[in-house]
């Protein structure tokens, strides 16, 4: 262990994701197990520059790991995009004694490490985005919970649609990242997939596929539509004017951001955790921690954010022959 790291603030950013609670709770006692204090910084980088910051220890921690959501909180913070408001950060976790920092959240949480970083605070990121968007980790956490929630709820709307001989448009959240769409729509066998990554807004192709499955016998239609492309509503409405079936749009939204986090998000939550506060109290840097073939790994916050995140085509390809 460096002996310059001698206490390290945990924060959560941007949006909450389900497993959260988790990292905080291996975060915590990694880090005690290693004689370094812990502090929580509450409300994100927001909670920072107000000098939300409270000690952490061992009971802190307990009873959290079921929890959905942060006990941390979470905020959006326009002021820490800016130098001043990033030099003012640094300058309160030295206040504070504060060495280094553990970020849980997405790629704009990871920006603001990488500026905390750059003012010479020690910074370590995990991946806390139920879209799957971060392109240095084959798994971020929330991810898992968020799918089985939306499949549950879209099972139920189909129940119905199949019994009203509808079709429904269901919107699943995932930012511009298709993620959640593609592996709820090949789990909930759906009809049509509208990914962002994919789509080419030929509504006239989904409207004959409608068409000839009525034909076909097919009482029902299910198209997931990712929220990158959105518009459910308008869409639904265009869809039954041009076939005369029935068509409603449910928007899942922000449910599938709660609930308790799943086996797998507690489990990668956990390990990731430990493994942010391990380098970081090794006095590593503007690093990100993710999870490559099963196994922990980290890369440079500046390499992780520069990669490319893309559908696999296998998969996306699966997906559409599935449907037929």
């Amino acid at each position: 262990m460096s002996d310059k790291i001698k206490t390290i603030g945990v924060l959560t950013s941007g949006g909450d994701a389900p497993g959260m609670n988790a990292a905080i709770r291996a975060i915590v006692r990694k880090a005690l197990a290693q004689g370094v204090k812990v502090k929580g910084i509450k409300k994100g980088y927001q909670g920072l520059l107000n000098e939300e910051i409270s000690d952490m220890d061992a009971r802190s921690v307990s009873d959290i790991i079921q929890k959905g959501g942060t006990i941390l909180g979470t905020a959006r913070c326009k002021e820490f995009t800016t130098e001043e408001g990033q030099q003012m950060g640094a300058e309160i976790c030295r206040k504070h004694g504060i060495d280094g920092v553990v970020v849980i959240g997405g790629d704009g949480s990871y920006r603001g490490a990488q500026a905390l970083s750059k003012q010479g605070i020690n910074t370590i990121g995990i991946p806390g985005t139920i879209d799957l968007d971060i392109n240095c980790t084959d798994y971020t956490i929330g991810f898992d919970t968020a799918i089985n929630t939306a499949m549950q709820a879209i099972d139920k709307v189909r129940d119905t649609s199949s019994s009203h001989e509808r079709c429904s448009i269901i919107e699943v959240m995932g930012r511009n990242a298709g993620y959640i769409a593609l592996w709820c729509g090949i789990a909930n066998g759906a009809e049509d997939i509208l990914l962002p990554e994919k789509y080419d807004y030929n509504e006239q192709r989904i409207i004959n596929n409608i068409i000839n499955n009525r034909k076909k016998g097919k009482t029902h239609h299910l198209i997931i539509n990712a929220e990158g492309i959105g518009h459910s509503t308008s869409m639904a409405r265009r869809i039954e004017a041009a076939t005369g079936i029935e068509t409603r749009a449910t928007i899942l939204g922000y449910m599938q951001r709660g609930g308790s986090p799943t086996c797998k998000d507690r489990y990668y939550a956990s390990v990731m955790g430990a493994y942010a506060a391990d380098i970081l109290c090794q006095g590593k840097t503007n690093r990100v921690v993710g999870i490559k073939h099963g196994e922990l790994v980290d890369f440079d916050i500046d390499e992780a954010l520069a990669m490319q995140k893309q559908i696999p085509e296998y998969d996306y390809e699966v997906s559409r022959i599935l449907s037929m």
